[in-house]
């Protein structure tokens, strides 16, 4: 039993094509963090290598296995492959050396136990120029007996020469319904839980189920919303001073503007009455107090802000300037509003 979930068009695809006996040498799956490629590649690796008259069974010695990390003919790649566990320095590319050692030499050689060899390449955007070449010389002229999956959320790295030569499937988000449908298998989670985790992950089932079993993430969140719903009512050297205690390393930076920008949006919804549409339901009423407070213009002014500064965050802007901008960006108002429906509309 395949285990992906709201892909079933890429499934039946690939059964269709491993009973008509027209497999690919190699995919491109792409699609956003967490939305279930890797669960896609290692359901097909499953199919592959299952021995079960109707593959996948999951029960089988190889299935369990697969699922476990530790089938032979299975080979997961990713800018960490052949470090020391002890080697703490940071790995931020695939290199050459691990694509010619665990890709190009493996590929060489006949499966140990399976019907193919299947050499996934997580987060493949990560790959060297160089590697990215040396990988391209095994897709033009593959083994019988091998399949490579590339899984990116950056499709835009990779070269064009490589996404070419791959047979690619885009991951499309997973409906709200499905997403609910799994949480509630889950013990202990509430309903209000399940709705508002289903509307966060934006279709990505992978980070619901992993939010719901760690509060980190909602702890942090709550505190950050916090933050910046304070911040509209703040002087600007009460703002400008906030910027010190936020972090410096890019990632964490990234995911509070998105952050801020889910909640701007939410506030936009609000204003033209789609309540229905907000992803942050348990902020609904502090959202109605900022729409009550702010026109369309203001609103759409600071989203744009936010979206410049996500633009600008990739080409390695200075952090401490790009959250200036955005402090002087940011609507100010004397005091907040309680919110009330606004009759009248968006102004």
């Amino acid at each position: 039993m395949w285990q992906t979930t709201g892909q079933n068009r890429i499934i039946n695809f690939l059964k269709d094509s491993i009973s008509r006996g027209s497999l690919a040498h190699a995919y491109l799956f792409v699609g956003p963090p967490h939305i279930g490629k890797m669960t896609l590649a290692l359901d097909l690796t499953r199919t592959l290598n299952c021995p079960d008259p109707v593959p996948p069974c999951g029960t089988c010695h190889t299935c369990q296995r697969i699922a476990e990390g530790k089938y032979p003919d299975v080979i997961i790649i990713n800018k960490n492959s052949g470090r020391d566990a002890k080697d703490k320095r940071k790995n931020t590319e695939i290199s050459i050396d691990t694509i010619r050692e665990f890709l190009q030499k493996g590929s060489s050689l006949h499966p140990y136990e399976g019907k193919f060899k299947i050499f996934i390449i997580e987060d493949a955007d990560l790959m060297s120029v160089e590697a990215a070449n040396c990988l391209l010389k095994t897709l033009e002229e593959p083994p019988q007996h091998i399949v490579i999956i590339l899984l990116t959320s950056e499709e835009k790295l990779l070269l064009p020469t490589v996404i070419s030569r791959c047979q690619r499937f885009e991951l499309k988000p997973v409906a709200s319904a499905e997403t609910e449908a799994r949480l509630s298998q889950k013990e202990g989670i509430t309903p209000e839980k399940i709705r508002l985790l289903s509307r966060l992950s934006g279709g990505c089932l992978g980070w619901a189920l992993s939010a719901a079993d760690d509060e980190t993430y909602l702890k942090g969140r709550s505190f950050r919303l916090d933050e910046l719903s304070s911040l509209i009512t703040r002087n600007w050297d009460e703002r400008l001073s906030y910027i010190q205690q936020l972090p410096s390393d890019r990632n964490n930076v990234e995911k509070i503007l998105k952050l801020w920008l889910s909640y701007c949006r939410d506030v936009m919804l609000i204003k033209y009455n789609c309540d229905g549409a907000v992803s942050n339901l348990d902020r609904i009423n502090d959202l109605k107090s900022w729409a009550n407070m702010l026109t369309v213009f203001e609103i759409k002014e600071f989203i744009n802000s936010l979206n410049e500064s996500l633009s600008y965050l990739s080409y390695n802007a200075n952090l401490h300037l790009l959250f200036e901008v955005l402090m002087l960006d940011m609507p100010k108002k004397e005091k907040r509003a309680e919110y009330m429906i606004n009759s009248a509309g968006p102004n």
